[in-house]
């Protein structure tokens, strides 16, 4: 915005009440204390006319007293001179109107295009290489979004609902970003003709209260009753989750094992309680659930082979403790008259270290464990009075083993009573295949489990890693929420024709957006035949005029190539799921249309050389910082 001479002519013309003034070349407005009609104006000049309200910078053709605007001592280019004001920095990019609403739509169906292959049984696998040459295979929505490093502002808002759902649920990532990519799709034709954004969001809203109060009146209650019939909906949970994994294979097994871990806590169902270790060699069934803390053995000095492997109902002690004989620092200076004196000082730090040996020894504590390393000295030590011990214990492994044997972990050997001891029914080590791990069995405090996962190739191992959390997750939800629907499409196809139903019996724009947001549903059953190989067209049909018909759980069934009961068929899943899924995927939607501006800042180092991807963006900053102080300093 610019303010000129011609403009001081039209506001004091117009309104008669401000005039402008140019001290020191800055623009002041002040208040005239003299009316326009004092200033000479007439009554037909001072009102506003649509000239000088339309184009305010014509010259006026009435003249004003120099004296009311010219500063005194100015040449007449500097008072003519326009004085702009910045609001932004130079470089900044601003788009805003319809334009930059359809290009965030489309940027959002790139993202669903990355994962669209994924979803369900018969879908893909992607391989993703870091910048570090790490590479990954996964299908699962949430970690392939998380390692494509998105940048575009509106795009990232997807990735944050896929995190969201898998952090909240743990399955139907892939689902909840292709709902919201769908969504947005189906409303690009409206948005493009004109219809304001909040009409949209306002039918939207209304269309998921409708789909979420749907979907609790049609989910099965579990029996939480009967424990046998629980347990087999629960495993049918796990399987259904699986069925999407790389392990689709070993479902069976699988299933069965993350019920039994998740049936092993406490009713808290604390999910960092169940452990997973990876151990490279042999098959995926060789994989076992150990009902206890394991961890695998850490580094050990000579002395450790002498010392006992197996302990029934040990106390334990749990140390954050370097028991070794410490190196002397770089600039320490000990000066000494005679050797006496010298061998006084190697004494005090021996004696130093016998003392914290001999008091944890007496404390009763068969077991020592350690975040800090155990020396050679304490290991022989610990093998010749029958105590195991390990050093260097990660803090992840530690903090579990107090949360499920009790105790506390120590800085110092001073205090260590029966209260601040941990205590198992069973302690020993064991060898799983190359590698040796400490098991505690039998943990008082806490219930607690690990899960010693086995394979051949380490990806493979970390995508099994990620399809069992997912199941874990699902099972845990499947007990705190007790209602189940069916899965394949079902669910979204009874919903779609629902709201197509209700969308007819209401009048206005929110027939069509309502009639959308029920199109826009049938993503997951098209995209599951198309994953398949299957004709979505003539699949989406049947189950169309099937569920028109009251068949209200056929969905697709990806073995037979047809429609099925999924519900009978057992393809079942938490009712939580699919509630969070629209929920996110709605407001995810409704987000990015309410967003009408995008500014985006310039960097702050223009001249700066282009920046890897990755933390190296933090970091850069602060070297190019350092680097010219160096040559600051190098010239002086």
């Amino acid at each position: 915005m610019c303010i000129t001479g011609m403009d001081r002519f039209a506001d004091i013309r117009s309104t008669g009440s401000y005039i402008f003034n140019f001290v020191d070349g800055k623009a002041r407005l002040l208040q005239a204390e003299r009316s326009a009609l004092s200033l000479g104006v007439s009554g037909a000049a001072a009102a506003p006319s649509a000239v000088h309200r339309g184009n305010r910078h014509r010259h006026c053709s009435r003249e004003f007293p120099s004296a009311l605007w010219e500063p005194a001592g100015l040449p007449l280019a500097a008072k003519m001179m326009p004085t702009p004001v910045i609001l932004l920095k130079e470089g900044t990019d601003t788009s805003q109107g319809v334009p930059q609403l359809v290009s965030n739509i489309n940027a959002c169906q790139v993202i669903a295009e990355a994962v669209r292959t994924t979803l369900g049984p018969r879908g893909m696998d992607k391989l993703i290489v870091d910048n570090r040459g790490k590479a990954t295979i996964s299908n699962d929505g949430a970690t392939i979004l998380k390692l494509l490093d998105v940048v575009h502002p509106a795009a990232k808002t997807l990735v944050d609902i896929a995190r969201s759902q898998d952090a909240e649920v743990g399955d139907g990532t892939t689902s909840v970003t292709l709902l919201a990519a769908e969504f947005l799709k189906q409303l690009k034709a409206y948005v493009e003709e004109g219809l304001h954004p909040q009409t949209i969001i306002r039918a939207f809203r209304i269309a998921t209260q409708l789909a979420v109060k749907k979907i609790k009146e049609i989910a099965v209650t579990i029996k939480k009753d009967d424990k046998q019939e629980q347990r087999q909906l629960l495993e049918k949970c796990a399987a259904t989750a699986l069925n999407s994994k790389l392990i689709a294979g070993q479902k069976d097994f699988f299933s069965k094992m993350v019920v039994d871990a998740v049936m092993m806590l406490d009713d808290l169902l604390q999910l960092k309680m169940i452990g997973m270790k990876k151990v490279q060699g042999g098959a995926l069934e060789d994989s076992q659930l150990v009902a206890g803390v394991a961890f695998k053995k850490t580094f050990s000095y000579a002395g450790f082979e002498m010392q006992p492997k197996r302990y029934e109902n040990p106390k334990i002690a749990l140390l954050n403790i370097e028991l070794e004989l410490k190196a002397e620092k770089d600039n320490a200076e000990v000066r000494v008259n005679n050797v006496e004196d010298y061998q006084a000082i190697v004494d005090a730090e021996w004696n130093i270290l016998y003392d914290k040996l001999e008091k944890i020894y007496k404390s009763g504590a068969k077991v020592v464990l350690s975040k800090l390393p155990i020396g050679d000295v304490a290991t022989q030590y610990f093998a010749d009075r029958d105590l195991f011990c390990a050093g260097r214990v990660q803090e992840e492994d530690l903090k579990r083993t107090m949360m499920a044997c009790g105790g506390s972990i120590q800085t110092s050997v001073g205090s260590l009573t029966d209260d601040v001891l941990g205590q198992c029914e069973l302690f020993e080590e064991v060898q799983v295949g190359g590698e040796r791990y400490n098991f505690f069995k039998g943990c008082p405090k806490a219930k607690t489990c690990t899960i010693i996962l086995r394979g051949g190739a380490e990806q493979f191992m970390e995508e099994t890693e990620r399809s069992l959390h997912d199941a874990i997750m699902i099972v845990r939800r499947a007990i705190k929420n007790d209602s189940i629907v069916a899965g394949g499409g079902a669910i979204e196809m009874e919903l779609s024709k629902y709201l197509r139903d209700y969308s007819r019996t209401i009048p206005g724009k929110q027939q069509l957006l309502i009639g959308a947001y029920a199109k826009a549903l049938e993503v997951i059953p098209r995209q599951l035949c198309d994953n398949a190989g299957f004709d979505a067209t003539n699949i989406l049909n049947k189950l169309r005029a099937k569920h028109a018909q009251g068949g209200m759980w056929y969905g697709v069934d990806v073995n037979n190539e047809d429609i099925a009961d999924n519900f009978q068929a057992c393809v079942w899943e938490p009712a939580i799921v699919r509630i969070n899924a629209l929920t996110a995927a709605s407001e995810a939607a409704c987000l990015i249309l309410s967003v009408d501006e995008t500014i985006k800042n310039p960097r702050s180092s223009v001249d700066a050389p282009p920046v890897p991807a990755g933390r190296a963006l933090l970091l850069l900053p602060f070297y190019n910082i350092v680097i010219m102080k160096v040559q600051h300093f190098r010239t002086r």
